[in-house]
């Protein structure tokens, strides 16, 4: 048990690959969950300099029955989760409301609701079996002209991780937090923004930094 296992989906780029580097950086095991098999392999090279290691996942969150299984592996080989941070999102064209793609939707929706709300049940009890599990919603305020389908899952992220935030508030069983990044340089962001200068923009390591200190003082705390 003196290895932490951490489960980072959406951990190809940003923010998600932000926290895997950070956590593999301070010793925790890291799974890490995107599609693209090269960028998983870049972050490979990049926790391996920095003395680390992971598991690497290339699987899509929106397969349930690859998500079924890499849960059932995860508890056939370490029994626990001690940390999930969900990044996964599927970013789309910024458009008017009325004029939304029905195949960008679909994939918002597979994507940002969808399979968040299939993982939960699939974690949850490996988060409990470690008895300090923590779940963590990396949540995005932004919303605003042509941004509906974006926003619109975000929203439903945010409402479905509040609510069991609210169920397992009294036991801690797991613990479920959202956490919200300053905006940071990324190439989510530069998709909305494509004319913003970048150099006042976070970086998505020190976000990450953050984050991890989050949930270390959550542990400390035992709450």
């Amino acid at each position: 048990m003196s290895e932490k296992i951490a489960l980072i989906t959406g951990a190809s780029r940003g923010l998600g690959a932000a926290v895997a580097e950070e956590l593999a950086a301070e010793g925790w095991h890291v799974i890490a969950v995107a599609r693209t098999v090269g960028a998983l392999e870049e972050l490979d090279d990049r926790i391996k300099a920095r003395g680390g290691h992971a598991t690497l996942a290339p699987m899509d969150v929106t397969e349930t029955d690859a998500m079924r299984h890499l849960c059932r592996s995860i508890h056939d080989r370490w029994g626990r989760l001690d940390l999930w941070v969900h990044t996964a999102i599927h970013v789309p064209p910024m458009t008017p409301a009325d004029h939304l793609d029905e195949k960008d939707w679909a994939k918002v929706v597979a994507t940002g609701i969808t399979a968040p709300g299939i993982l939960i049940p699939f974690i949850s009890p490996l988060l409990q079996a470690s008895g300090a599990g923590t779940a963590v919603h990396v949540d995005d305020p932004n919303a605003g002209k042509f941004l509906a389908a974006y926003a619109a899952a975000k929203s439903a992220q945010r409402a479905l991780f509040a609510s069991w935030a609210a169920e397992t508030a009294k036991t801690a069983r797991p613990r479920v937090i959202s956490f919200t990044p300053a905006p940071m340089a990324t190439a989510t962001r530069a998709r909305f923004y494509p004319g913003e200068d970048r150099t006042v923009l976070a970086r998505p390591a020190d976000q990450a930094a953050r984050l991890l200190a989050a949930v270390m003082e959550l542990e400390q705390a035992g709450g």
